[in-house]
């Protein structure tokens, strides 16, 4: 007996679709972990339609799981040749397998896979799989977040103005919501009137953020003496990690927020399911990227003034490896927020120019200065002495032809 598996992935993840025997050989093979993909939920939607009431009952039948993708994993997958539609950003293909081996599975089927086919079934399973990858996302930020979790409550508790202050409300609200669905399995119109107020209170958040963070930069950008510089540094050093934990906090909301909005909309109007799903990617794609580009003029202004500071450690010692030290803990910091989010970006370490290298440098500099110095002064002196010696030398031609003709003179006068 022959079982095909069906696949489809987003860029991101895999959904592994087929008879649950068969959909496990082929992990176990690909050496691919995986998590539940939820098929019960999309197939207890497509059955309330009439035309799509038989693929409902197909993915009954079925089992699915869901792969997060490595580096290594997604060239794996690209080499069994999915196939990639442009308008959903979607590849998908069917292998052939056979029955009870783990090894089966190594060609494509001729048709693409009779789930596969159906644009429901397919927008169902590619919405299920972005709100599985968003979960993961919360997941990760969630073990940043415990590492930082006091900082965090003591920058909501200081701030007075109740911008970051709002966001404990919004945290429950949602978190409320998240708990609801995971009981009834759905999002229904009443829990997502709760939540759906909250997106302005979160973007209001995010943006004030990023502006204390964009406000640190401009600080260290404006300072230009070591001292004050360094002291600027360190006290970045200690805000910087507590405005990325708030960032950090407002994306995993808004992911959270996502998640619930594809699950609403699967409910009301699941032919628009896929459409809002590239929305959702696109709008979350420009917050990573309006993050990224202030964490990332945040370091040029750090790594300019640990440039700064290594050029003028002979005069500022301590004040300048402060500086680069700081400047190292913010790196890593970033580093580290930039992992969680998904945002890849490297950044390597700077190491505090020593005052005896620094000394050194000077000192040969110097010592070449001098060199040349003297190299110029026997030059010189060398041209004067000749220029001394031709005029000494003719001086003393000169007294000596008069003093000759002096004496001719006096010997012609005796003659006469």
């Amino acid at each position: 007996m022959d079982d095909d598996i069906q696949l489809i992935s987003d860029g991101e993840g895999l959904a592994v679709i087929g008879d649950p025997m068969a959909v496990e050989r082929f992990l176990v093979s690909e050496g691919l972990p995986s998590t539940e993909l939820g098929l019960p939920r999309l197939g207890s939607v497509l059955s309330a339609g009439s035309a799509t009431a038989q693929a409902g009952s197909e993915i009954a039948a079925n089992s699915g799981r869901w792969v997060k993708l490595t580096k290594e994993s997604a060239q794996r997958i690209q080499e069994l040749g999915l196939r990639k539609n442009p308008k959903t950003g979607l590849s998908t293909g069917a292998l052939k397998g056979k029955h009870g081996q783990i090894k089966g599975f190594v060609e494509f089927a001729k048709g693409p896979g009779a789930l596969l086919t159906n644009p429901a079934v397919l927008a169902g399973a590619a919405g299920i799989m972005a709100q599985l990858a968003m979960q993961q996302a919360m997941n990760e930020i969630t073990e940043y977040l415990a590492t930082i979790d006091k900082k965090l409550d003591d920058v909501l508790r200081a701030q007075k103005d109740g911008v970051v202050a709002d966001m404990i409300g919004v945290d429950l609200v949602i978190e409320e919501a998240m708990t609801i669905r995971q009981e009834v399995g759905r999002v229904s119109e009443v829990t997502w009137s709760k939540v759906q107020a909250t997106t302005m209170t979160i973007a209001r958040t995010q943006a004030y953020a990023l502006r204390q963070l964009d406000a640190l930069a401009e600080k260290i950008e404006s300072e230009t003496k070591i001292p004050g510089l360094a002291k600027k540094v360190q006290e970045a050093w200690l805000k910087v990690q507590e405005w990325l934990a708030v960032l950090a906090r407002c994306f995993q909301l808004q992911d959270a927020i996502a998640v619930l909005e594809l699950d609403r909309v699967l409910d009301a109007s699941p032919d628009d399911l896929d459409r809002h799903r590239l929305g959702l990617r696109a709008a979350r794609n420009n917050r990573l990227e309006l993050i990224s580009r202030s964490t990332e003029h945040l370091m040029a202004r750090m790594d300019a003034a640990a440039g700064t500071a290594n050029a003028k450690v002979l005069l500022h010692p301590s004040a300048s490896r402060d500086v680069v030290d700081s400047r190292n803990h913010v790196a890593n910091a970033v580093i580290d927020f930039h992992g969680r989010l998904g945002i890849e970006r490297g950044r390597e370490s700077l190491e505090a120019r020593r005052w005896v290298d620094a000394a050194t440098d000077a000192r040969d500099k110097a010592l070449d200065a001098g060199v040349g110095g003297i190299d110029a002064a026997r030059r010189l002196g060398g041209e004067t002495f000749d220029r001394a010696k031709s005029t000494t030398g003719g001086f003393s031609n000169r007294i000596a032809e008069r003093a000759l003709r002096r004496r001719r003179d006096e010997a012609q006068d005796e003659q006469d």
